[in-house]
């Protein structure tokens, strides 16, 4: 479980970072993140997750599509977008047990 909580924490890092690495292209107001996320492309979120300094990243996706965005929002209010893709697909694992 440490393992797993381990690789989410530094793969959220990693996102942070790319966010901030590249938010003149692809970060606007929230809003208006959020109005296209949802007219254009369908898609409602899924996940949530607070990193260091308030950042705040969320995951968006449609069942009807399948496409999903990855976007982090940063205390000023201001969304970038991360990732997205194709072939969206909830999932529930169960944890390993301890060893």
């Amino acid at each position: 479980m440490k393992t797993t909580l381990f690789k989410m924490t530094m793969g959220l890092g990693i996102m942070v970072l790319a966010a901030q690495q590249v938010q003149a292209r692809t970060c606007a107001p929230r809003e208006d993140i959020m109005k296209r996320l949802t007219e254009t492309y369908g898609e409602t979120r899924r996940s949530i997750g607070v990193a260091r300094q308030g950042t705040v990243m969320e995951v968006y996706a449609s069942d009807q599509s399948g496409s999903w965005t990855i976007t982090v929002t940063l205390p000023d209010g201001i969304t970038c977008l991360v990732a997205s893709g194709q072939a969206y697909e909830d999932m529930v694992e169960a944890l390993p047990p301890n060893v």
